[in-house]
């Protein structure tokens, strides 16, 4: 199960607080009468972590967020170990836990990297924002259109990508989503895919999708985002470390595009 941090620290700092003032109105008068110096031990930690818990919940609340890419559904943009720093500003305040917008700012733009809770699942998703409200997303034969217009595509490189059947070929291609150029990749060997092919974005929703075209489940199966899960934005890459024992390096160091 996944541990809600935002709620964990919520809690913390509620009891450290709520000990804080109790003993402040209730129990400090007395033992200054008694000329007693030394406080209860309880009261001296939740005096002690109380700011610290207190400032980390806003930061992490309402400026950045670190978070680490679990999957390859974002290669190659985002790899498995890279380490991302999420503005929470960016898309406007919300409430640590409620999620509830108490401060509007931007809203999301086609091409952003947005961190963001699914419809089917309570765990933050990390997808490109495709579409916008209102907009038609065709994705057909691997081929992207948003409004009727081809989103075309510049091939850099032919790759292996590895897939739960083994490697298979595919290709590395530079396409641009608003006024973001970015990187992203399809597999080229083998069927074209089925299912679906068309979709209307409604009011207040997202249209995400993978960078790993291939290789990830976005709102092509589970739907468009709406607007009140909306987590933050995506700007930098600080840190990766491959699975297992190996050490964190910094070679990935980036702004997120």
């Amino acid at each position: 199960m996944d541990i809600d941090f935002s709620l964990v620290l919520v809690i913390l700092v509620a009891i450290c607080g709520f000990i804080w003032l109790l003993d402040a109105l209730l129990f400090a008068k007395a033992r200054k009468e008694a000329e007693k110096t030394e406080e209860p031990v309880v009261v001296e930690y939740a005096k002690s972590f109380f700011p610290v818990l207190f400032i980390v919940l806003m930061l992490r609340s309402f400026l950045v967020e670190p978070f680490q890419i679990p999957s390859g559904s974002m290669i190659p943009t985002l790899e498995v170990g890279d380490f991302i720093l999420v503005n929470k500003y960016h898309y406007g305040l919300r409430l640590p836990v409620l999620g509830t917008k108490i401060v509007a700012n931007n809203e999301p733009e086609r091409g952003e990297v947005m961190v963001f809770i699914p419809p089917h699942d309570e765990s933050y998703f990390i997808k490109r924002v495709v579409g916008l409200p209102g907009d038609t997303i065709e994705y057909e034969n691997k081929v992207l259109r948003v409004n009727g217009d081809l989103v075309d595509i510049d091939i850099v490189d032919e790759i292996s990508v590895e897939t739960a059947g083994g490697m298979r070929s595919g290709v590395v291609f530079n396409e641009t989503l608003g006024d973001i150029p970015h990187r992203a990749q399809i597999i080229t060997q083998g069927g074209r895919g089925g299912g679906r092919t068309s979709w209307v974005v409604p009011p207040g929703h997202y249209f995400m999708m993978g960078d790993n075209r291939d290789n990830s489940a976005d709102s092509r199966v589970w739907g468009p985002v709406p607007e009140e899960n909306i987590v933050g934005k995506a700007f930098a890459i600080w840190m990766h470390k491959d699975p297992g024992l190996n050490l964190p390096t910094f070679s990935r160091n980036q702004r997120i595009y």
